[in-house]
Order: C-alpha cells, then structure tokens, then sequence
C-alpha cells in the first residue's frame, strides 16, 4: 500500500516539477504588484488542482478492493487492541491516584 502512495506522490511531484520548469512569467516593473499576485496565485492553483487530479486518477487506477479491506480489519483489529490497553492504563493511572481505601 505505501508502494502505491509513493508512485502517486512521486509522479505529483514529476509533473509540479515540469510544470513549474515550463511556466515562466514575464518580468513586471514593479514586482509587488497585485497583477504579479494574482497571477501567482491563479498559477498556483491551477497546480493544485492538476496535482489533485492525478493524484485521483492514480488513486483510481491502482485501487484494489482486496487491500482496501484488510487495511479496514487491520484497523478495527488495532483500535480494539488499543482500546482494550487504554482502558487498562486508565484503570491503573486511577488506583494510583485514589491509593488504598
């Protein structure tokens, strides 16, 4: 599973990187001002929304039912565990706190 997480990270990065690398904005005179801004943040997002894209695709593509359910009774299998030793570490903590009665 974590395979298919750094594929899709990796190829997120491979096309900011291109992207970033084919996009060159023209020099303004005054660089502080809100055109520079606003062009940055439009281009910014327009990344972001690329990046989200594939990475949805990606995720779609390499979505496999069998893994996506033993990761689920991984899960309930480890919040039951985790339950049952911090209910016992709670009941500690309070015997401590109480002392002999």
């Amino acid at each position: 599973m974590g395979t298919r997480y750094l594929l899709a990270l990796f190829l997120v990065l491979l096309v900011l990187g291109m992207e970033v690398q084919g996009a060159s904005l023209p020099q303004a005179d005054d660089p502080d001002s809100p055109a520079l801004l606003a062009r940055m943040q439009e281009s910014l997002f327009e990344y972001w929304n690329k990046a989200k894209t594939t990475a949805l695709g990606l995720y779609e593509k390499t979505y496999l039912p069998s893994v996506d359910e033993k990761i689920r009774d991984m899960y309930n299998k480890s919040t039951a565990a985790m339950s049952t030793y911090t209910g016992i570490v709670t009941d500690q903590i309070l015997s401590l706190l109480k002392g002999d009665q």
